[in-house]
């Protein structure tokens, strides 16, 4: 069975992010298709990357990188809880992402937005990064409103509407999580 990480993107105290990421995993439990598991940033305590070297050459120095490679590395695929900030991912979801590289290659992902537009912008930020990390990103979007999937802009109560929008990604997510396990062992055998 598949294992997929629900990523949080945000360390702030008293944030949205983790409400949203716990109601997801919730969701995705029910469905049996995979192994989910929670992930939250917040527990690495990443400062701003302190790496010597580039997240290529996986010669990390500092112990918390070395535990959130670890960690990252158990998964098969990812489901990144993004708000959007500043019209674009928050900034600690950026920084986590950067710490590392080999462990999120040729794994799937699905995204999870939320913000004044559904977070589409923080969406397709993270796109670009996930890309450059050679991280297979399906095309279907959880997207939820500040203005009516939260209640008082504090507590994830999602409409029936837009919390419809998680499973059309979880459908694409799970088989491009297989098909992407195929590409890693094909790069195992070809070694």
């Amino acid at each position: 069975m598949a294992k997929i990480a629900i990523i949080t993107g945000s360390t702030r105290p008293g944030n949205v992010n983790t409400g949203v990421a716990q109601w997801v995993l919730e969701q995705a439990q029910l469905r049996g298709d995979a192994a989910y598991e929670l992930v939250d940033i917040a527990d690495y305590h990443l400062p701003v990357l302190d790496e010597a070297y580039p997240a290529g050459y996986q010669n990390y120095q500092n112990e918390h990188t070395k535990v959130w490679s670890a960690k990252i590395n158990e998964f098969d695929g990812f489901i990144f809880i993004a708000g959007e900030y500043n019209h674009s991912v928050q900034p600690a979801l950026a920084n986590a992402i950067s710490y590392l590289n080999a462990e999120f290659a040729n794994k799937a992902a699905g995204i999870v937005g939320y913000g004044s537009a559904f977070g589409a912008r923080a969406a397709e930020h993270l796109r670009g990064i996930l890309s450059e990390l050679q991280v297979a990103h399906v095309q279907k979007t959880g997207m939820f409103s500040l203005f009516t999937d939260f209640e008082d802009f504090a507590t994830f109560k999602p409409t029936e509407l837009q919390a419809a929008s998680l499973a059309p990604m979880l459908d694409q997510l799970i088989p491009w999580t297989h098909a992407m396990n195929s590409v890693r062992q094909g790069q195992l055998v070809n070694a």
